[in-house]
């Protein structure tokens, strides 16, 4: 790859590890658990895509079945549609799906819905360089893929030598030490301090 990324196909990792509809429950969770991923296409028996089935979806179906969901299978279980972008896709329409879907991975198809990648959250913040701005950049978008579009609107957020400052109003129901902790994780944050005005 040469010059600057700027579509999926320039991030996306080509191998995924993905299941059929008729994976059960513990598939899932082993998959999951196996590869440290938090989701996992559904796949037709000629690959094409017909959902995502993600650690959500099983915590829910657990909380909803209780045992009765060790029974339950992909095909049961996953979410439709499947939210996914093609590999000519811009980085930032693959980002902006991210958000609005509150989705920490998206798979690639092709013109045929035919899976042929995989795109994360991580694999978009490594094209940004480690300067202030662009650290500060990636927090907006955390912010906006766990809580929303209007947390990076409305949540003032300010790097300095790898020091976040977030100041404004706070964005979305997360308690302090949780949105400190959502923010700690973004790599580069070396720090963070909570400006925020209280709640109305």
């Amino acid at each position: 790859m040469t010059g600057t990324p700027s579509t999926v196909a320039d991030v996306m990792t080509h191998a995924v590890v993905a299941v059929g509809r008729d994976a059960d429950f513990r598939d899932i969770a082993d998959t999951l658990r196996r590869w440290r991923i938090s989701a996992v296409p559904v796949l037709t028996g000629d690959g094409r895509v017909v959902g995502v089935v993600s650690e959500a979806d099983l915590l829910v179906a657990r909380d909803r079945d209780g045992e009765r969901a060790d029974a339950l299978t992909a095909g049961r279980m996953m979410s439709v549609p499947a939210v996914t972008v093609h590999p000519g896709s811009p980085l930032n329409e693959a980002a902006r799906a991210m958000a609005r879907g509150h989705l920490k991975r998206l798979p690639v198809v092709d013109g045929q819905h035919y899976l042929v990648g995989i795109v994360s959250r991580g694999d978009l913040l490594k094209v940004y360089p480690g300067d202030d701005r662009e650290l500060a950049d990636r927090v907006r978008f955390e912010l906006a893929a766990a809580l929303g579009p209007r947390a990076a609107v409305d949540t003032g957020v300010r790097s300095e030598n790898g020091r976040i400052t977030l100041t404004g109003a706070p964005p979305g129901t997360l308690s302090a030490p949780l949105l400190e902790r959502l923010v700690r994780a973004v790599p580069g944050v070396v720090g963070v301090e909570l400006r925020l005005a209280a709640p109305a």
